[in-house]
């Protein structure tokens, strides 16, 4: 087993963080550069984004014939790490959700005129994009299967009436990718469709107040109330509405992961830097045990973070749906990065509980890591589906 990196993927991981320090870091320090909802404002973003692609650090998961770098999963890994050691970073380099999985997903099953239309101008920076699937009760949330937004045929027309909510950038996206229902089939009543914001027939209810912070566009409730949709915009085809849910939330699943490795170590940065310097009682803190063991606790959670993300990555570069590995990384990484974030604030005492740092930033934004996505007890059920279909083979190493 070798998890040495290939040149490459290591010049492009170490570019990444020589951008970060350089370019994004300074921008997160100044309160000035951030909105109203805590992210970074559009006009400072923009500047930063070309400069993010004049260094040749711009989509990752995209195309290289539409401006992205074409990684594969595991220089996904490599690179997103990096990039969310500020908080600003993923959205900087064009890999933040929802985008990320939506260019992954199109890249994959898109025709090649649904890709000009609807992936390059996402890839290109020029709109955003949202994936609206989750509903209020009694709609499907982590169960897609309970999806009750419907779509009805007229023709080579598609009509859609429902109700969508959390729904992660509706505020600024324009392209859209819609689940919903066309039949009771169990497993085939289900479909993708894409649409423009510009489209008539739906709306934004309302901006869902948060903990926060926000991602650029919130997370929005929307109504459709007879949007309509041409057949040429399904994607995949009628009743893949599943398949594509499993093809986009696999990986989009481990990229949170890895850009919450990110921030956690980023806690362990602003932690280390304040307990080497600040004293108490006649010493650092920084000497003192209980601290040492603090750190070193974390330190070894995100290190199996990484191995396990790691392991999921280059199982799904290898063609696999390696779908207890995801959900053992999501349960592991998601618990990791509220303790970084929890441990970090401690052991900065007062200043980690004030905005002095971000790390009640990343804190309040940690707590959704067990949420989305699938909540943590889905992903246990997952593994405990898998323990009782494989038994003692559910450890095995995977030799040929």
């Amino acid at each position: 087993m070798d998890f040495t990196l290939p040149d490459d993927l290591e010049d492009i991981r170490l570019r990444t963080r020589a951008f970060v320090d350089k370019e994004i870091l300074p921008l997160e320090s100044d309160r000035g550069n951030y909105d109203a909802h805590e992210n970074i404002r559009l006009d400072r973003l923009e500047p930063l984004r070309a400069r993010a692609r004049a260094a040749g650090l711009w989509a990752p998961q995209s195309p290289r014939a539409f401006g992205g770098m074409e990684l594969p999963i595991v220089g996904w890994a490599a690179m997103y790490e990096e990039a969310n050691r500020s908080i600003f970073g993923p959205v900087a380099f064009n890999c933040s959700a929802p985008d990320d999985g939506n260019m992954s997903v199109l890249a994959k099953v898109g025709t090649p005129a649904q890709k000009e239309t609807w992936l390059r101008p996402i890839v290109e920076g020029k709109v955003r994009s949202s994936f609206a699937m989750t509903e209020p009760h009694p709609g499907g949330g982590s169960d897609p299967t309970m999806i009750v937004t419907r779509a009805e045929r007229r023709g080579d027309t598609w009509v859609i009436n429902g109700r969508k909510w959390f729904i992660t950038g509706a505020g600024e996206a324009a392209h859209f990718i819609l689940i919903a229902r066309t039949s009771d089939d169990a497993r085939k009543g289900l479909t993708a469709f894409l649409f423009h914001k510009n489209q008539p027939g739906w709306r934004i209810v309302r901006r869902i107040p948060i903990m926060g912070p926000e991602e650029h566009g919130g997370h929005c409730e929307i109504e459709f109330d007879g949007l309509e949709i041409p057949h040429e915009n399904v994607l995949m085809n009628v009743g893949d509405g599943l398949k594509v849910t499993q093809i986009r939330l696999g990986p989009a699943r481990l990229t949170h992961c890895m850009r919450w490795l990110g921030l956690s170590k980023r806690c362990v940065e602003i932690a280390s830097a304040y307990v080497s310097e600040r004293h108490a009682f006649g010493k650092r803190l920084a000497d003192y045990e209980s601290v040492q063991m603090k750190l070193g606790e974390l330190a070894h959670a995100i290190d199996i973070g990484r191995l396990l993300v790691m392991r999921a990555a280059w199982k799904l570069d290898q063609g696999d749906f390696a779908r207890k590995e995801v959900s053992g990384a999501k349960l592991h990484v998601a618990d990791t990065l509220h303790l970084a974030a929890d441990t970090a604030i401690q052991l900065n005492g007062a200043r980690g509980y004030s905005k002095d740092t971000v790390l009640e930033w990343i804190y309040r934004y940690a707590r959704q890591a067990r949420l989305v996505d699938g909540a943590s007890e889905v992903h246990k059920m997952v593994l405990a589906r898998h323990v009782a279909e494989e038994g003692m083979d559910f450890w095995r190493w995977g030799a040929k």
